[in-house]
């Protein structure tokens, strides 16, 4: 694996390229806290040198660096602290990555889960997650997944009528927050916005009303909070106060509508950089201005600050993440584009091709190399849209390189497929020099294992 550009110059000159020194958290970086360039002109995260990953565990290669996880986790942790006088906690987002991994690492760093689904609740249980402090989404949920939350133990977040009344009737105790649509818009991708009135989202806060009085019916259902999102990978500061406003108003109003409703989860939606033109809030600031809202609205109404909760997940484990892959094919069109293409792609990274995301890429085996070409950086499926990067600045490359992409640790494996029957990747976590296996790469037996060939098709 050699690129066709000199290595002499070390890598420790070409890194500072993707860190900002007046970055103060890691959703403000391109890469994880961790990576440097080593001796021998490699990538290194965790104390890992990033080809060598790949020469032991394959490609493509899903990598979590260890601290820029536990560091983000610990920034929000302080921030609560630091910004709000009354009782917080924060929530991983795991719809951004669930695995039993993660979960436990989040866990052990003081937080909570939220999950959407029952397959995210029954990971978060099996990685050993308090169900006490386990809340449990979704806007179509099962009656299953309904009677698994009540047996587990977690907080349901009442989405809607069906849901509501489905809880009544099984006439069991139950915890619950209502979500709530707060009609605030934020300047995103349209299909992340999930706090404007046209959402599939929550009640709308006309319901609020008819909602109490339905839930005061039923002693078993315990209205602890309610909740509200707006949406994800937001940069702006300003809606996140709005919403304090709207929601101390609708805490009031539930109240004076005789539930003694006690806590607000704000939800997450913090962006991070994926490219230099990325200029995300720091952690802190992000803090501050939606605990500064809450402050704010119940000091206008006298009233004593409710526990609150966030619902971070991307700006926690996105910085996190980078993905390995092998540099195979190139397609030069002359005066049009040069593809590279690579071993993985849209199953591994639906992003781009779903939400026209943009990343960064960069040479992992030849880091300082000089950035003479921009190429479109295609993926290995049979679909035109299978673009990772349409202009990717990158060193000349040849099969074989290690090729990096950053800022994948959010909604790349959650969101992977098997397109083309392709393997989703494994994963491994660095910390300090070691990497730990903690996603097998799947097989083609792991492919088949659920088919079935019926009798009169059998050879």
């Amino acid at each position: 694996m050699t690129c066709l550009a000199s290595t002499e110059n070390s890598g420790r000159r070409y890194l500072p390229a993707y860190f900002s020194p007046e970055a103060e958290s890691p959703n403000q970086q391109l890469l994880p806290l961790s990576a440097r360039g080593n001796d021998q002109d490699h990538l290194e995260v965790g104390g890992c040198d990033v080809p060598d990953l790949v020469e032991r565990f394959g490609s493509p290669l899903y990598i979590v660096d260890e601290l820029t996880l536990r560091t983000a986790c610990r920034q929000y942790l302080s921030a609560w602290k630091r910004f709000y006088p009354g009782p917080a906690q924060v929530l991983f987002a795991s719809k951004a990555w669930s695995c039993l991994a993660l979960c436990a690492l989040v866990a052990r760093e003081g937080l909570g889960v939220d999950v959407v689904s029952g397959g995210e609740l029954y990971t978060a249980l099996a990685a050993g997650v308090d169900p006490g402090r386990i809340y449990l989404h979704g806007n179509n949920k099962s009656r299953l997944e309904l009677e698994q939350g009540i047996e587990s133990g977690v907080t349901i977040v009442v989405d809607n009528w069906l849901e509501l009344e489905t809880l009544a009737s099984l006439g069991r105790q139950v915890t619950i927050f209502l979500r709530l649509t707060p009609g605030i818009e934020c300047h995103t991708h349209q299909y992340i916005r999930t706090g404007h009135l046209d959402s599939k989202f929550g009640f709308d806060l006309q319901q609020l009303s008819e909602v109490c009085q339905f839930i005061r019916q039923h002693s078993h259902l315990y209205c602890r909070g309610l909740h509200a999102h707006i949406g994800s990978q937001i940069f702006e500061l300003q809606p996140h106060q709005d919403l304090g406003e709207v929601m101390v108003q609708a805490l009031v109003a539930t109240r004076e509508a005789g539930l003694p409703v006690e806590a607000l989860n704000l939800g997450g939606g913090l962006g991070i950089s994926y490219t230099e033109t990325d200029d995300p809030p720091s952690i802190g600031a992000w803090v501050e201005q939606v605990a500064q809202g809450v402050i704010e609205a119940c000091g206008r109404r006298g009233i004593p600050l409710p526990e609150l909760l966030c619902e971070p997940g991307r700006s926690l484990v996105g910085p996190a993440g980078i993905t390995a892959y092998r540099v195979g094919s190139r397609k030069e069109v002359p005066g049009v584009r040069t593809y590279l293409s690579v071993d993985g792609g849209m199953s591994d990274n639906p992003r781009p091709i779903t939400y026209q995301s943009t990343y960064r890429a960069l040479m992992a085996n030849c880091l300082s190399a000089p950035l003479t070409q921009v190429v479109t950086v295609a993926g290995k499926h049979c679909e035109s849209g299978d673009v990772l990067i349409a202009q990717a600045q990158l060193p000349p490359a040849v099969a074989g390189d290690i090729l990096v992409v950053a800022g994948t640790g959010a909604y790349n494996y959650s969101m992977a497929s098997n397109y083309n029957r392709i393997c989703r990747p494994a994963a491994v976590l660095v910390y300090a020099g070691d990497a730990s296996l903690i996603l097998r790469r799947e097989t083609y037996l792991d492919l088949v294992r659920q088919d079935l060939l019926p009798p009169h098709l059998a050879f």
